[in-house]
């Protein structure tokens, strides 16, 4: 009990957390941060998972190894049950809102490949939370009956690691994901297809010579590509052709925001090959 006591009190800290987040990651772009501060979202998903990790986890293992060395008899078993059989219930109507939201969102995409390739890290990080919160009432409440059926308080206590080993688990696999989009993550592979053949299918560019993405925010995609014009466009008509090639990215890629798109010539060179695959060709000079 006290373990999901203190596994409850991290839950609602981290919301809040995540609130700060989303609310410093809209302060306007400046100076020192000329892309914005799109990545504020992502920083303290992370700092979430920590919280899991040390508040939940840690506590709950060690609550657990007290108990096993020092075990106490259980005295108003009746009270516990109570208390867990409405904390699943609340909890169960609080995981089904999140994958009512997430269903919103993840598309075709299985929950794994969800988890792991969203953006927006809100989502995923409150769906493995809500499943470490319903998971670990029911061993509470498993531990804590068995306990009062048989008077050993070995249950509880082993209840109460299964806990904490739960909570750890889930805050490493949160940390991991987190880690990846603080260090900066390009375009889904459809997303990365369907730029690439927008600029190769128009009918002012002779072809991508070479692309890179990066996600600034959750919503925030940074595009840069070099792409090859015909040497007998004036740069009147480079500009109007690098203008449709932003807006029909725009209109078909929801979260292209900044596009930087660096006009030059197809050299006749072996070593010099269009991007047609989902491979990152490195920069030239």
């Amino acid at each position: 009990m006290l373990a999901e006591a203190i596994h409850s009190v991290a839950d609602a800290g981290n919301q809040l957390l995540l609130l700060l987040g989303g609310r410093l990651a809209k302060k306007k772009a400046d100076r020192e941060h000329p892309f914005g501060y799109g990545r504020e979202r992502y920083i303290w998903a992370f700092i979430v998972a920590l919280v899991l990790f040390s508040v939940g986890g840690l506590f709950s293992i060690y609550e657990g190894v007290n108990k096993l060395q020092n075990p106490h008899e259980l005295t108003l078993w009746w009270i516990p049950m109570l208390v867990l059989t409405g904390a699943i219930i609340a909890e169960s109507f609080s995981l089904r809102t999140a994958i009512k939201e997430s269903n919103q969102v993840r598309g075709g995409a299985g929950w794994i490949s969800f988890i792991r390739k969203s953006k927006s890290p809100e989502l995923p990080v409150i769906l493995l939370e809500d499943i470490a919160a319903l998971l670990g009432l029911v061993f509470a409440f498993v531990g804590v009956g068995l306990t009062a059926l048989t008077g050993n308080p070995v249950f509880d206590a082993v209840a109460t690691l299964v806990i904490g080993a739960l909570l750890v688990v889930v805050a490493i696999v949160l940390a991991i994901e987190m880690k990846s989009l603080l260090i900066g993550e390009g375009a889904t592979e459809d997303d990365w297809i369907k730029i690439r053949d927008i600029i190769n299918e128009n009918e002012r560019v002779e072809g991508l010579i070479h692309m890179k993405t990066l996600y600034l925010g959750p919503e925030e995609l940074m595009i840069a590509a070099k792409v090859a014009f015909p040497p007998t466009y004036t740069t009147q008509d480079i500009a109007r052709a690098i203008n449709d090639l932003e807006g029909h990215i725009r209109r078909n890629v929801a979260d292209a925001r900044v596009i930087y798109i660096e006009p030059d010539i197809m050299i006749d060179d072996p070593g010099v090959e269009l991007s047609t695959d989902v491979v990152v060709i490195q920069s030239g000079n």
